[in-house]
């Protein structure tokens, strides 16, 4: 299990964030070379990016912060690998029509500066980052809590009315209740997600020195940040939680490439990897032995569209038939044979195996390689204009070389162009979603934020939603999910979205790749490592040798 983190943007080609219970990692290292006594104070290192952001719960969107944040903070729940839940600050987590939930704390928490852990700090927290006065990128996951609309009204620079979330009501100190407003049977497994977390009275005194140097209530306590070159985080004695650390704290040590932490891994200056390059991915099993990490997670590679485009918007909206075209030009099998080394799976959806509600083939033939077919379908949707497209990405974490391989299977496939747009790091690549100034598409990779269908749909498709970076916008596709959301129970909440699902290829929001696979490994000094259904290391259960 671990403390709260948030995941959203995937960094590398092959990690993400948002670690949730393990399964799977390394095995016993008894008897290896380095594995000595164990030192429960010893410190170890994970190679990291720097996060885009500072540090806030409500606005850490990407896998380098939230690898920080991981650590950092404690949600109410967690879930465990079959979709269930479990309990982490929260003591219980209760409703009897999916509208209003009680929420009862475990006593005795602390944040890292002493102060108690109340229900008042999960609503203060909750109220100040839906606020649209504090620009919280994740406000919207709030929306389904009454009064959202007062606190974060729709319209273009409206200015809140409220601030205060009127369904969230402080029964005592370690009691609150939500009102939502509209019955979401999945909104307990939504609590998990960093935005949930709670905050101290000092946050609200000066957020952005807050956002500089975090104080949570997780198993790790902040030390230092010095941007661009590490991170560091140490264990927190009074932590109250399941996930107790056993080794003394972590350092995030940054890089600009993948293949530079590698050499590190191997030459003993890293102790863990998130990724392996495609560069070292034919050798790594055998550099590293049973210290290579090779499994798979629930997270999906994706090129998204960017439909504020001009080559997509005007003079009139693309016809989805191009992008369906464009996606059947694209041959899966053969680039995840062959330049990820068979360390990815094609995807046939766009939901991540390992959640609730995963379904084989759900676009049907659109993710089948099919030349002829995919000329035809551009061709009947009134083509390519200028017949070129760009694919953006971030050049710092091993996307480079799949890209290119895409955009060949394009180019011989359909005469349609096609070319990578790199940018140097996962920084600037967000902020060219931000300042909708992607040409054509942007990879996307998205990893569970909590493990049920909903997330890999309405998190992505929803008009507004948080990880819709591409502008996309159908209101019978919203009136569907808002049908899904308002379903009685869980299951018929998934089915509605299985359907929802299979509906995408009429709409192609985006182009689905591939299914993620951690492939990743640590050093001698380090034991314990496993990987969660995120993909990210759990940093809790990583020992430290003498």
């Amino acid at each position: 299990m671990r403390g709260a983190k948030s995941a959203k943007w995937v960094a590398g080609a092959i990690v993400v964030a948002l670690a949730a219970t393990a399964c799977g990692g390394g095995k016993s290292d008894e008897g290896k070379a380095g594995a000595g006594a164990v030192d429960p104070n010893g410190i170890f290192s994970m190679d990291l990016g720097e996060p885009e952001k500072p540090l806030l719960t409500g606005d850490t969107m990407e896998s380098n912060g939230a690898s920080v944040m991981a650590g950092l903070f404690s949600t109410l729940v967690d879930y465990k690998s079959d979709g269930s839940l479990e309990m982490i600050n929260a003591e219980s987590v209760t409703t009897t029509d999916s509208k209003t939930w009680t929420v009862k704390l475990k006593p005795g928490w602390t944040f890292h500066d002493g102060t108690p852990v109340t229900a008042k700090s999960y609503v203060d927290a909750w109220n100040w980052n839906a606020n649209i006065a504090n620009a919280q990128g994740l406000a919207s996951w709030f929306a389904d809590i009454k009064g959202f609309d007062k606190v974060h009204p729709e319209a273009e620079g409206a200015k809140a009315t409220a601030d205060k979330l009127e369904g969230l009501k402080v029964v005592d100190d370690n009691t609150l209740t939500i009102e939502l407003t509209k019955p979401v049977p999945y909104f307990a497994h939504k609590l998990a997600y960093i935005v949930f977390a709670p905050l101290p009275e000092s946050f609200f005194k000066d957020p952005k020195a807050a956002g500089q140097a975090p104080v949570g209530n997780g198993p790790y306590k902040f030390k230092s940040w010095d941007h661009k070159k590490q991170i560091e985080i140490t264990r927190f004695d009074g932590y109250k939680g399941p996930n107790k650390a056993k080794n003394g704290g972590v350092l995030f040590k940054n890089y600009t490439t993948v293949e530079a932490a590698y050499e590190d891994l191997k030459s003993g200056n890293l102790d863990v990897i998130r990724q392996v390059g495609p560069k070292d991915l034919p050798v790594y099993r055998q550099d590293l032995g049973d210290r290579a990490v090779d499994q798979p997670y629930s997270a999906i590679q994706t090129i998204a569209v960017a439909f504020y485009a001009d080559q997509w918007s005007k003079p009139k909206p693309v016809d989805p038939k191009v992008i369906q075209g464009l996606s059947m030009a694209i041959d899966r099998a053969t680039i995840t044979k062959t330049v990820l080394n068979g360390t990815r799976e094609p995807a046939t959806g766009w939901v991540a195996k390992g959640v609730l509600g995963f379904q084989e083939n759900a676009a049907g033939d659109v993710t089948k390689f099919d030349p002829a077919k995919a000329k035809e379908l551009i061709k009947a949707g009134g083509g390519v204009p200028g017949n070129k497209i760009f694919i953006q990405y971030n050049a710092d974490s091993g996307h480079k070389e799949w890209v290119e391989a895409v955009c060949n299977s394009i180019q011989q496939a359909t005469s349609v162009q096609c070319v990578g747009d790199g940018k140097p790091d996962l920084q600037a690549d967000l902020t060219a979603r931000k300042n909708k100034q992607v040409k054509s598409f942007y990879r996307s990779g998205w990893v569970l934020d909590y493990p049920v269908n909903a997330n890999f749909i309405s998190d992505l498709f929803r008009t507004g939603a948080g990880g819709n970076q591409g502008g996309f916008s159908n209101k019978e596709l919203d009136a569907k999910i808002a049908a899904a959301d308002s379903a009685k129970t869980l299951d018929e909440s998934i089915k509605a979205y299985q359907g929802i699902e299979k509906e995408l290829v009429n709409y192609m929001p985006s182009i689905p790749l591939w299914y993620y696979k951690v492939n990743a490994g640590y050093s001698e000094k380090v034991t314990g490592v496993q990987f969660g259904q995120d993909g990210d290391p759990i940093l809790t259960g990583v020992e430290v040798h003498k």
